[in-house]
């Protein structure tokens, strides 16, 4: 993101579900934070709008209508907060809002739309381009699903690679370490969160870790989850390795994970007490 923003002309930045970390996206640029992650530091020169701490946390979907509805009438974009409040998995808390649009639009319609905007980050691509051009044009989550723009068919091509990448990585064997499941396999495609969701379901009172060598060369993406009330951000803590930042570790106590090298990789794993053929090379 640094890259990204260095060389452009912008008058302010909106930052939304990136964490809440120290430090600066961008110099000088007027700068709000809007975000419900267990925070890792206070960010600089930022106005920061955060959920951690409510009961329930809310989404930054939810976050984002509220302080929209605070400037103007936005109820006619109630769909766009439900469908971020599904895709968070935090449908379960029942929100006001979360009613609202299930009885105006039904929830069947929204969790499908919530499904296909969330394909083309998980993609081998990770292009969000054609999920954020339909959310920009869409005025009902029926839009989204009916196929009338050209954009919801590409949200299914990388649904169908998603589905497929699901399919062959999803038997692979896990490996137990005390309370620690371990799942290891490589693929392009993000899908080592929901492998991991999958396995929490079946692993009820263990932790239950998804390592992915092959979403970034050189490192290691893993996901963390747990089907109890274990607090994954702090367990993370616990055991860091050595010269972890801020890309791991963060994210809510029941969903957390990260990104670390290989050398921090097998330093984590031998801490957890696995055997040195999950490690990298």
């Amino acid at each position: 993101m640094h890259s990204e923003l260095a060389n452009r002309s912008i008058g302010g930045l909106i930052v939304v579900d990136l964490g809440v970390r120290a430090g600066e996206l961008r110099k000088g640029t007027p700068t709000v934070v809007l975000d419900h992650h267990v925070p890792q530091g206070a960010p600089t020169g930022a106005s920061l709008v955060t959920g951690f701490g409510m009961n329930p946390i809310p989404t930054s979907s939810l976050l984002a209508f509220w302080c929209a509805s605070a400037l103007t009438n936005v109820e006619d974009l109630v769909w766009l907060a439900a469908i971020g409040v599904i895709g968070d998995m935090a449908e379960k808390h029942e929100f006001a809002e979360m009613k609202r649009a299930k009885s105006r639009y039904g929830v069947t319609v929204l969790r499908e739309a919530a499904v296909l905007v969330n394909q083309p980050r998980r993609s081998s691509s990770g292009e969000a381009a054609p999920a954020l051009a339909l959310l920009l044009k869409a005025s009902t989550p029926g839009e989204i699903t009916s196929g009338e723009h050209p954009e919801t068919a590409q949200l299914i091509a990388a649904r169908n690679e998603v589905k497929s990448e699901l399919e062959r990585v999803r038997k692979t064997a896990p490996r137990i370490s005390g309370r620690v499941v371990l799942i290891r396999f490589a693929s392009a495609c993000q899908i080592h969160p929901l492998v991991a969701q999958m396995w929490s379901r079946r692993m009820r009172g263990r932790i239950v870790m998804v390592a992915n060598t092959g979403f970034r060369p050189g490192w290691v993406h893993f996901a963390a989850r747990s089907a109890e009330d274990i607090d994954l951000v702090e367990f993370l803590r616990e055991h860091a390795p050595s010269g972890a930042d801020a890309s791991y570790g963060g994210g809510h106590r029941n969903a957390s994970g990260g990104a670390l090298r290989a050398a921090q990789w097998n330093e984590f794993i031998r801490k957890l007490g696995f055997e040195r053929d999950m490690e990298v090379s």
